[in-house]
Formats: C-alpha cells, structure tokens, sequence
C-alpha cells in the first residue's frame, strides 16, 4: 500500500501543477481564471491527495505487502483477500433509492418522499445484513 500512496501523491502533485498552468493559460484580462475546468482540476488534486493519504496512514497499520516488496513474485500475493459478503439485495435497494433521489433534483423535489426511505431502508439492511438472517453469524 505504501506505493500505491506514493503514486497517489505523485498524481496529485501533477494534476496540481496542471490546474495553476490550466488557470494562468485560461486567464482572460476581462473575465479572470476559467473557472470550471480550474474547479474540476482544483477538485481532482483534492480527491488524489485523499486516497494517497489514506493509503499512506493504512500502509502504516498493516503488514507489508508484496507490492511493497521489490523482490517479491507473483505468487506471494497469492492467498485469502478478506471476507467479502455473498448475495446481498441492499445494494439494489440502495440504487433504486439514489435514483430517485437524483430524479428528485430533476423533476421536483417530492420525489425525495418516496427515494429517502428506499434509501434509509437499503443502508441499515446492508449495515445490520449479518445480525440477521440466513448470513447470520453465531
């Protein structure tokens, strides 16, 4: 994970010199910066320099991986990933009830009535899925 934050932290350093050259190469005496595109590289740099932190914090909690390992081998990275949940319906719930919440900013905000429920409905059964049920462990 180490260098996975690394590259991170490259891209974001990258993309920050690309939004000051977009900005100062955009830049029109009457109307100032371009202010979308700006935005858009200004929001990317932000979101890069999250998950290479993120990924630099983990790094430091958890053993040392084969990625990190220049003398590593394909086949050391083999082996159980983590548990990862079966057959779940909560994610569709969660699908339905965000598109008709997206669909509530566009045809009227009534909508987020039905969509906000669907959606608190969705969230709890994928939070709780494991106390209860058939995946429920004893």
């Amino acid at each position: 994970m180490k260098e996975q934050g690394k590259i991170f932290m490259g891209l974001a350093a990258f993309v920050l010199v690309m939004a000051i050259v977009y900005g100062v190469w955009t830049m029109n005496s009457d109307l100032g910066i371009e202010a979308a595109g700006t935005t858009a590289l200004a929001l990317a740099f932000a979101l890069c320099v999250f998950i290479g932190f993120y990924l630099g914090f983990t790094a430091k909690r958890v053993d040392t991986g084969a990625g990190d390992n220049p003398e590593a081998e394909v086949a050391d990275d083999a082996g159980e990933l983590g548990f990862f949940a079966p057959h779940s319906w909560q994610p569709l719930s969660l699908a339905i009830g965000g598109a008709l919440a997206f669909l509530g900013v566009i045809f009227g905000w009534w909508l987020l009535y039905w969509s906000i429920p669907i959606i608190v409905i969705g969230l709890f059964g994928w939070v709780f899925e494991f106390y209860r049920g058939e995946n429920q462990n004893q």
